[in-house]
Formats: structure tokens, sequence, C-alpha cells
């Protein structure tokens, strides 16, 4: 069974994790995720036990216990639903003009005729044609 763990101590390590699960059963993986750029500790993982009625009894005894002075929070992991991708940064803004990769916008800079896609000399979205210069 997967299992997330959630609100993690920043100084908690990969191994320490596992050794928290172990208490409950086998533990296949654990995995702290790390931001890509600055690799410190997201605050969040993921646990793997092979066995699902001891990974049940680590979820109860664990969800809500104190770790290093955070209650982490813990619940099986729910997979994403197929076909959804995670939401992208080049969104673009909403409002008068748009903006940014991927345009957006309700008036100048959005419309359906020109523009879309991450092009930030575009337009996207909206629904009064594309206002945009193009550079």
């Amino acid at each position: 069974m997967d299992i997330f763990v959630g609100s993690l101590p920043f100084k908690l390590k990969e191994e320490e994790l596992k050794e928290l699960f172990e208490q409950y059963g086998e533990v296949e993986s654990a995995k702290i995720i790390l931001d890509k750029e600055t690799r410190q500790n997201k605050g969040f993982g993921f646990v793997t036990m092979p066995n699902d009625q001891e990974a049940e009894q680590a979820i109860e005894a664990l969800n809500g216990a104190d770790v290093l002075g955070r209650n982490i929070v813990v619940n099986q992991s729910q997979p994403r639903p197929q076909g959804s991708s995670r939401p992208s940064n080049n969104r673009g803004g909403g409002g008068y003009s748009g903006g940014g990769n991927g345009g957006g916008g309700n008036s100048y800079g959005g419309g359906n005729s020109y523009g879309g896609g991450r092009d930030n000399n575009r337009g996207g979205g909206g629904n009064s044609g594309g206002y945009s210069k193009r550079y």
C-alpha cells in the first residue's frame, strides 16, 4: 500500500521516516520529496508497505503523531486521476491584458482566434480576439 505522509519536519531524513514505519511492519520504500532547485525537504513524502494490514495499522497509529515537534498527517495515498497532469506555472493571468506564458485574459490579449500556447507575445483564452502585440 502506498501511504502519503505530510507535515514532515524539514530536518527528517528518509532513513528516519522508514524507521518510523518499520515499527508496524515491512517497509518497501520511504521517499521524502525534495524541491528540485534547493534540494530542501518539501515537508511531505510517501511510504510503501507491501502488507495492507500493517500499512493500515501504521496509518492509524501515526496519523497526528508528534515527530520532532510536528504533528504529521498520514493516510492512504490516492493515485492521480488518469489523464490529469500537474498544474503548470506557465498559465498567464486573467483580467485586462492576460499575460505571462500561456496567455489568459478576458479582453485585450485574450482570444480564441489568435493566440493560445506558450508564447509571451500572443494572447490566449478569453473571448474577444487577440489584441496582443508581436515584438
